[in-house]
């Protein structure tokens, strides 16, 4: 791949021609008796563009949008298949073996109701979300979760070995989640998950639909999905957003996250009143000493590049990426969120990268690699106000 920190303008925003959809055919058989494999399910991850194999093991995805996709072929008692392909106008015909899956006989770690209801519900909240969207969502098979809660390292972990279906009732999708590993960290604050996902349209009459539109609309706009379209398309201004690069320090009367969390629970164990209030009262202090944004905004050439892959983006900048979106309003405090006296509370995101220092995404507005830590606005997005990547909004 290349990766120029140089950039010519030439190579900035390449105008790249792709039929109105993409479509994909092909066979899906046993890897050793090369027979047809029916009623396995094929679909592109993250999107609403699925199917499931005839009778012959034949399948055809159609009416694509066109960018990088990870197509994934599944069906009990087979390895699961997975690989990313970039669709664009020609006609794609992707034949699949899939390798029986052997059997394996799993650990079970016996749990009481109770224990699993409680992590069920901890795991409702990090996964699906606490706001209003969330409250409409049905997670019809719960029961498929493996749920785990580790008290020494405050880690709640669980994946499935099925589907996990949600009805999203606020947005109108059906989701179709394999969840591969997801895990809660208490410690170190952090959330995080893999596995493939397919959308549903759910059934519904006109004013429902007409909801579900203008609850779409409402998640699209503001997301990163709309962010990353909007900068390799040199639309930021028209669309509401404004970059700026952030210098932070950490501040050095507060401990380590992790450290005020296993102190706190300790004293709470031992019934140390007065040690705990110490330990709590330190962690409504700032994580940040010192935090300054540069006023002079980010220019997108600044910080986009092309690469070798057609249709794949990289994004990379010092320190920490600022990105305000004027558009909307944020009347939630967030005491680790550093905002300007002067600026006006609208919706705020940060982004950190991790080594080496840039992360690929592609024309659907998706990271495909190396993900940055995300604080603010986009962090708190969580299934309830997930949208498909092929999604596409009305043209304002």
């Amino acid at each position: 791949m290349r990766f120029p920190w140089f950039i010519l303008l030439c190579l900035l925003f390449p105008i790249i021609t792709f039929a109105q959809s993409g479509i994909i055919t092909g066979v899906v058989t046993n890897a050793e008796t090369k027979s047809p494999l029916p009623r396995a399910s094929v679909f592109l991850s993250n999107s609403s563009v699925g199917s499931a194999t005839f009778e012959d093991g034949k399948y055809t995805l159609n009416g694509i949008r066109p960018g990088q996709y990870t197509l994934t072929v599944t069906i009990l008692g087979y390895e699961d298949y997975s690989k990313s392909i970039l669709v664009g106008r020609e006609p794609l015909k992707i034949d699949i073996q899939l390798a029986p899956k052997p059997l394996m006989l799993k650990e079970v770690t016996i749990i009481s109701a109770a224990d699993w209801k409680k992590n069920y519900e901890a795991f409702r909240k990090s996964f699906i979300g606490v706001d209003e969207n969330a409250k409409n969502c049905v997670v019809v098979n719960p029961h498929v979760l493996n749920l785990q809660f580790n008290r020494t390292k405050q880690t709640l972990e669980a994946n499935a070995d099925e589907f996990l279906v949600v009805e999203n009732k606020a947005l109108g999708y059906r989701v179709k989640f394999l969840l591969k590993d997801f895990i809660e960290d208490r410690l170190s604050n952090i959330v995080a998950y893999g596995g493939e996902r397919l959308f549903e349209e759910l059934p519904g009459n006109a004013a429902q639909k007409k909801k579900w539109h203008a609850k779409r609309e409402e998640a699209y706009y503001g997301s990163a999905m709309h962010f990353f379209r909007s900068l390799y398309t040199n639309k930021l201004n028209e669309d509401g957003f404004v970059m700026y690069h952030l210098n932070r320090q950490l501040n050095p009367n507060r401990p380590p996250e992790d450290v005020i969390k296993r102190k706190a629970k300790m004293f709470y164990d031992m019934r140390m009143g007065d040690s705990l209030n110490y330990w709590n009262s330190l962690a409504t202090l700032s994580k940040y000493y010192k935090e300054t944004i540069n006023k002079i905004p980010v220019l997108p050439y600044e910080v986009l590049s092309s690469t070798d892959q057609q249709g794949i983006y990289a994004i990379h900048f010092p320190n920490y990426l600022y990105v305000v979106y004027t558009k909307k309003r944020d009347e939630v405090y967030n005491k680790d969120l550093y905002r300007p006296l002067d600026m006006p509370n609208y919706e705020t995101s940060i982004l950190t990268l991790f080594e080496p220092n840039f992360a690929l995404f592609d024309m659907n507005g998706i990271i495909v690699s190396q993900p940055p830590l995300l604080e603010g606005a986009w962090a708190k997005s969580r299934l309830s106000n997930l949208l498909p990547v092929d999604y596409v909004p009305d043209v304002k």
